[in-house]
């Protein structure tokens, strides 16, 4: 069973991707473009060049060039009510930065949220009853051939065990496997797991109380932590030599709760820092509001002749909106969008020309401050509409422990919910679930525990490779129906039955759990569709993590994401059979090739050739996977 995903080159339409996760956008826009070549003083280093005379070009930015980070600090001059904004505070660095690059597309807030770039929408399943879709659909009829199918070859196998064991149920290898070992030990195992995921509350709480910093040691810690859980659980599979069946549940639910934890851990370690900042910004206002106040008071003894002229800074202002109304970005200057980009380059200029300013001419400094409050407060409450759960209130075991049976990898201050629960809908999903399980148990007892048995005497009876090796294509063959068999009632029992189970009983009501992935005519949208649980944790956390984090290209990001996938399924493998051979690793891996393919002049726009490529890999696949690990 693979649960590979990647990330296609265009976002999926239940997802949106912004151009950047730590909030800064990667390349400036048309717009940025434009008003920086139109405003003369604003390079695009995020320097402020020295005030040109009228009529002087500025030279063609670098777009190469790094961004420097800029501040602002009021200075006292010996003139009451005067002040100098300078660039040498550390608090204020990033905030007018940002409003640098992003005043001038306010309307585009989302370009500087990290966490924005996934939407939690009301949904159901293809399959499930309660999609109104599912019944109107032309192949509906074909979904209820399948089951009829499965049914007919379970009376078969019944009658044919019948006739040779006189029972039913045949030969029990298979169950006793499951059932005679450790199968109480397994479970405490599994909640003393679960129940250790609470550790990332602790470490958020103390985060949150500033005995720590997450962009400092909180995220190592963090890394340190899952490193040991993993480690722990893996050893502990080896200590105990549980068969493969308990290995398989504990080591996937294991990579599950540590792709939960580590969602969990960097949403909020990213929303401490917001908040951190929230109460820089609300602290610089406050000394802005108490120099303009002790201003005012002090301004009727000062000698108006000492004033300093504010003319300069007012041909700064209207010579920005004259460029801006030339660039057309905005017809009304009233609008408080305008005014705030206004306020960004008024008080950007000012810096970098050091001109004294008037208390009341201090107006632009605090609309930036303002802004930027706001979008700090838009940030802490996320995609809160029903509740009030924003940061830090959503640091409790409820939402901790209310997240971790949420069937999504990916946290979220809110989730859209269900009114109530449907208890005989939960009944039917937990039958559904035992039912098809034990539908997989027949199957493999039947037509895949001979073959592997068979493979296994092979090598115990000294058989060498060559030999082994002109038996491959028969047990290819035995396995490839099993297999694929396998393969489809693995997913319909995951992402249609256990997945739903458990939306309906923490009243989820996103149940996006796939797509068409049936349809796919490559292997980037089988990637997406298969499983979107890990697909969208891949896209936040690996794909749009490593863009923002390493600056990596997106075919970059791609290849990191499929090659973490590849690794971790590998150690699945590693634990299952107990050897390190490295053949899902590459099988995987050869998908980069095949999504090259895809896009080719050969197959782009015949969608049934890709399809029956698709169906031909998903055929193969798991059957020469594991006769690979039999023979060889």
């Amino acid at each position: 069973m693979t649960v590979t995903s990647v990330p296609s080159q265009e976002p999926p339409p239940y997802a949106q991707a912004d151009s950047s996760l730590d909030g800064t956008p990667s390349a400036l826009t048309d717009d940025d473009d434009a008003f920086v070549n139109s405003s003369g003083p604003v390079t695009m280093d995020g320097n402020l060049s020295p005030l040109r005379p009228s009529g002087t070009t500025s030279g063609q930015p670098d777009p190469k060039a790094r961004r420097k980070s800029i501040s602002v600090r009021l200075e006292k001059t010996q003139q009451a009510g005067q002040y100098l904004l300078t660039a040498d505070e550390t608090e204020l660095r990033e905030i007018l930065r940002e409003s640098l690059e992003n005043g001038v597309n306010i309307h585009k807030p989302k370009l500087r949220s990290k966490f924005r770039d996934l939407v939690f929408t009301r949904q159901f399943t293809a399959f499930d009853r309660q999609n109104p879709q599912s019944a109107q659909s032309p192949f509906h009829g074909f979904y209820t051939l399948f089951w009829l199918g499965v049914a007919m070859m379970l009376l078969r196998l019944a009658a044919n065990n019948w006739r040779v064991y006189g029972t039913i149920w045949g030969r029990t290898e298979i169950i006793r496997l499951m059932f005679h070992k450790d199968v109480l030990v397994l479970g405490i195992t599994d909640g003393l797991m679960c129940g250790s995921t609470i550790f990332c509350l602790f470490l958020q709480k103390a985060i949150y109380k500033r005995y720590l910093r997450w962009n400092r040691s909180g995220w190592i810690i963090q890394n340190l932590w899952q490193t040991a859980y993993l480690a722990t659980t893996l050893w502990w599979t080896y200590h105990r030599d549980w068969p493969w069946t308990h290995t398989v549940f504990i080591v996937l639910h294991c990579f599950t709760m540590l792709m939960k934890q580590h969602s969990y851990a960097s949403y909020n370690g990213y929303l401490s820092e917001v908040y951190r900042r929230r109460e820089i910004v609300q602290k610089k206002l406050k000394e802005l509001d108490a120099h303009a106040s002790a201003a005012s008071g002090s301004s009727s003894a000062a000698d108006p002749a000492s004033y300093y002229n504010p003319h300069d800074l007012d041909t700064l202002q209207r010579r920005r909106r004259a460029s801006l109304a030339a660039q057309a970005v905005h017809d009304d200057q009233n609008d408080p969008q305008v005014e705030l980009s206004e306020a960004v380059r008024i008080v950007s200029e000012a810096i970098e020309s050091k001109q004294v300013m008037q208390a009341d001419q201090l107006q632009p400094l605090r609309r930036i401050l303002m802004a930027e409050i706001d979008f700090l407060t838009s940030e802490l409450a996320g995609k809160c509409v029903v509740t009030q759960n924003h940061y830090p209130r959503n640091l409790t075991v409820k939402d901790f422990y209310g997240f971790i049976p949420l069937p999504t990898l990916v946290y979220e201050l809110e989730y859209p919910r269900q009114d109530k629960i449907n208890w005989m809908y939960v009944l039917e999903k937990t039958a559904a679930t035992f039912g098809v399980i034990f539908v997989m148990i027949a199957i493999s007892q039947a037509w895949i525990y001979p073959v592997v048995i068979s493979a296994l005497r092979m090598k115990d009876e000294g058989m060498d490779l060559r030999q082994r090796l002109r038996e491959f294509p028969w047990v290819l063959g035995d396995l490839i129906f099993p297999f694929m068999l396998e393969y489809l009632l693995s997913f319909y029992v995951i992402w249609e039955c256990v997945l739903n189970a458990l939306a309906e009983l923490t009243r989820f009501a996103d149940r996006g759990f796939y797509g068409d992935w049936w349809n796919s005519v490559s292997w980037d949208q089988f990637a997406r569709d298969w499983n979107r649980p890990v697909h969208n944790f891949l896209l936040r956390h690996v794909y749009h993590g490593t863009i923002s984090t390493f600056r990596l290209s997106r075919p970059s990001a791609t290849l990191v994401t499929f090659l973490l996938s590849a690794c971790v399924h590998e150690l699945i493998m590693l634990c299952i059979f107990r050897r390190l051979r490295g053949y899902l690793l590459l099988l995987q891996m050869l998908q980069l090739p095949l999504v090259s393919l895809s896009r080719t002049k050969l197959l782009r726009g015949r969608r049934t050739l890709g399809n029956i490529v698709f169906w031909l890999g998903i055929f193969t696949g798991p059957s020469l996977l594991c006769s690979l690990y039999l023979i060889i």
